[in-house]
């Protein structure tokens, strides 16, 4: 996640932390809640399944980290882990990309009065639950810049568990630039924004386009405070 002025730690760089973060915490105990959802499908899933529990637990030590986490003092200092639901394989979609080389930066609306300079780097078509979507995903400008960020790429999206089991205002995944046209979309790793938890973070909000008309119980839950 960027320190900059701007506050975009908002979660559009969170997942590109907790990619770092999965080598670092791989070898951590998994909490016993997370145990439960292993189950004898998990038997024919096992690198995903074990990919989507290394991204929570990336994730749980990135907010208990006093130097990085989103959370207020008074709800880090009794973190316990963020709430998730069951891993699920069925939302792991393969996604075919097409680039759109000559789409201009424009400033994109965030929660607050700040604006956030990004670049629509391509278009996302795949199917989900016999659905066809296409999904804009995004690239800063500014981030580009930073070494180890030359391929990252910003999906926010919203669907109808919004507000109603997860946050209302749509949530984010974080991609790598493939080699390819062929991209892999885990749901099961999409997380809040950091004005989720904090309202001193600017977020950026989900265009129109991106909101889904399907219910994706899958990632992060609303926060509980």
């Amino acid at each position: 996640m960027r320190n900059t002025n701007f506050i975009r730690n908002t979660g559009f760089r969170a997942g590109l932390f907790f990619l770092g973060c999965l080598l670092m915490f791989s070898a951590c105990r998994q909490p016993k809640k997370y145990h439960d959802a292993i189950t004898v499908a998990a038997v024919n899933n096992k690198g995903a399944l074990a990919d989507i529990l290394s991204f929570q637990q990336g994730l749980n030590a990135s907010f208990r980290d006093p130097e990085i986490s989103p959370l207020p003092d008074r709800f880090r200092m009794r973190f316990d882990g963020l709430e998730f639901f069951e891993p699920d394989t069925s939302f792991r979609v393969w996604a075919r990309l097409e680039r759109t080389p000559d789409a201009l930066p424009f400033q994109m609306q965030t929660s607050t009065d700040e604006q956030a300079a990004e670049r629509v780097y391509g278009i996302l078509s795949f199917n989900l639950k016999g659905i066809p979507y296409r999904l804009e995903v995004y690239q800063s400008p500014d981030l580009v810049l930073e070494a180890g960020y030359e391929d990252y790429l910003f999906l926010p999206f919203s669907d109808l568990t919004n507000g109603k089991g997860t946050y209302e205002g749509g949530r984010y995944i974080d991609l790598r630039i493939p080699t390819g046209d062929s991209i892999l979309l885990d749901f099961n790793k999409a997380y809040n924004p950091y004005c989720a938890y904090n309202p001193k973070y600017s977020c950026p909000l989900v265009p129109e386009i991106n909101r889904m008309e399907v219910e994706i119980p899958a990632g992060v839950r609303a926060f509980k405070k």
